[in-house]
């Protein structure tokens, strides 16, 4: 409830709202940034955004053809609000869809996802040990079929940037990310490459500059494995730690963060200086 808040914590849920409208303006599918955005609109007790927000990551799921979760979202609000109009139409329109189209859908051929780090208790993991370097699920082969399958940048320029740091090796601090590579190499602007990622996957934006960074929840991480991928957590919501990268499609990365917590992960793509600069504070 909002009165047992403090002000700063206060202050914090109203810079997240602000910071997620703005992303679920933009990239209204995007469900997972507004259930972000709901529960700070829970905490802070405002009854009438949490419920138009539930609507919205209903929408969110019908638009992605995940019928059956947008059903439970809307017999959600239902059990507050019964006689809701908008929802029992939306729900009577669902019902017409499910009886022409599969309850649930793939994403497009054109779209690659990153597989999410795992949540404890949904699978078993693998045993501890490092994985060779063979082994490693990086990015490397999501990142050149955006990059060079789609002609945006050359094969030789491909191999020229990338690299996969030994899980063996300790990094020494912050690894510099793929795309920034190419930004000093002068191959391609970071702001092209970030286009390219958020154009082709499902990972939404965040000025990682603009946000309050939770440096206490950061450095209960592996610091390593933080600076080996260029990855920070950066806050948490609820049962949810939010993840800045620049490289959505780090599998290796996702594992060795998800044996650190409980809690489900959520990536960010952020520009890939402010990430460098962020990591660098938190683990000086």
């Amino acid at each position: 409830m909002a009165s047992t808040l403090s002000p700063s914590e206060e202050a914090q849920l109203a810079q997240t709202i602000e910071m997620f409208e703005v992303i679920t303006q933009s990239q209204p599918h995007d469900y997972q940034s507004l259930e972000i955005l709901k529960e700070a609109y829970s905490k802070l007790n405002r009854e009438k955004d949490v419920m138009n927000t539930s609507k919205r990551i209903a929408q969110a799921y019908v638009q992605m053809g995940q019928l059956s979760s947008a059903i439970l979202e809307y017999e959600t609000i239902l059990q507050r609000y019964p006689d809701d109009p908008d929802v029992r139409a939306a729900l009577q329109q669902i019902e017409s869809k499910a009886n022409n189209f599969p309850l649930e859908t793939t994403p497009s051929s054109d779209t690659i996802q990153l597989t999410r780090a795992p949540i404890a208790g949904e699978k078993p993991r693998t045993a501890a040990g490092k994985a060779a370097p063979a082994e490693i699920e990086d990015g490397r082969r999501a990142m050149r079929k955006l990059f060079v399958e789609s002609k945006v940048i050359t094969a030789g320029d491909f191999d020229l940037c990338w690299s996969t740091p030994d899980p063996a090796t300790p990094p020494g601090g912050v690894l510099e990310p793929f795309i920034q590579v190419l930004s000093d190499k002068g191959i391609l602007p970071v702001d092209k490459s970030l286009k390219v990622l958020c154009d082709k996957s499902r990972f939404a934006f965040l000025p990682l500059n603009s946000y309050d960074i939770d440096m206490d929840l950061s450095r209960s991480f592996p610091r390593e494995a933080c600076q080996r991928w260029c990855v920070l957590p950066f806050d948490r919501m609820s049962k949810s730690v939010l993840v800045a990268t620049a490289n959505p499609f780090n599998q290796q990365a996702a594992k060795e963060l998800g044996e650190a917590t409980k809690n489900r992960l959520l990536w960010y793509l952020v520009p890939p200086m402010d990430l460098v600069a962020n990591l660098r504070k938190v683990f000086r």
